[in-house]
């Protein structure tokens, strides 16, 4: 490796500027491996940090917290149910300074300007238009993929195929016990967007990455010989919504036992 990047740094090669709103998507098992055999820190802190740096206190930090356990019935905390989507998203969730989405499959950690605005979001529906991700779109959130592909990662598009509508899909309810920021605990209702299994149709998530390139949307790139990317949200809807409404990449088709 030439030219070896320290952890401190790598934010600065994501183009961010003062006031930008950032959501981070993350698989840092080899970026940790690559600071300690460096001898640098492996703190993600210090990631978290040098884009705050960047950004400064206009701008907002966005860091998935998902959890499904809710959909099995299982008592959400606001402030206790582990993040599943990465260690990033357990580091921010120990920060004072981050605070927590309402929503109890898909929160994030917050961090920044609107902060209290996306915590105080009462969305029903997971990928609902009063959900944080109509912010991440009015706001041209750019999405930092660390290590990660879209094809598994890029969350957004389920958020497009609900505010498009689609046959594939149907909005299901789910009922459990909910704890909120001071300890309150109630029953809750909420929603998520989900695949029917009663329809022969295979799903997969398209790799629109040579659509976006086209309208300057994305940006891939390595450091450290880890592969990199940065995803402006709000350029990508259009996209995904005609391929979503008109099945343009073919990524909806009849189930036959592979994919199509």
């Amino acid at each position: 490796m030439n030219n070896y990047v320290p952890l401190k740094d790598i934010a600065s090669h994501f183009g961010l500027e003062k006031g930008d709103s950032v959501w981070i998507s993350s698989d840092i098992k080899t970026l940790l491996y690559t600071c300690a055999e460096h001898e640098d820190s492996t703190d993600m802190n210090v990631l978290i940090d040098s884009i705050i740096d960047i950004i400064g206190p206009e701008g907002t930090i966005l860091i998935p917290t998902f959890n499904w356990d809710f959909c099995s019935g299982k008592t959400f905390d606001i402030k206790k149910t582990p993040c599943k989507t990465g260690v990033i998203g357990k580091v921010a969730l120990k920060r004072p300074d981050f605070r927590r989405t309402q929503h109890p499959i898909y929160s994030f950690a917050v961090w920044g300007k609107d902060r209290d605005y996306l915590c105080s979001l009462t969305n029903k529906s997971s990928f609902g238009a009063d959900s944080p991700f109509t912010y991440c779109k009015e706001h041209n959130t750019k999405n930092i993929f660390i290590d990660v592909e879209c094809q598994h990662s890029f969350t957004f598009v389920h958020y497009v195929e609900e505010q498009v509508g689609i046959s594939y899909r149907y909005l299901k309810d789910f009922t459990a016990g909910y704890i909120d920021e001071d300890g309150n605990e109630t029953t809750r209702t909420y929603s998520m967007n989900v695949r029917d299994l009663d329809k022969d149709i295979f799903v997969t998530i398209y790799p629109f990455e040579e659509d976006f390139k086209k309208v300057g949307a994305s940006r891939r790139f390595e450091l450290n010989d880890i592969p990199m990317k940065v995803v402006e949200i709000g350029k990508t809807y259009d996209i995904i919504a005609d391929d979503v409404k008109n099945n343009r990449s073919r990524k909806v088709c009849t189930y036959t036992g592979q994919e199509d």
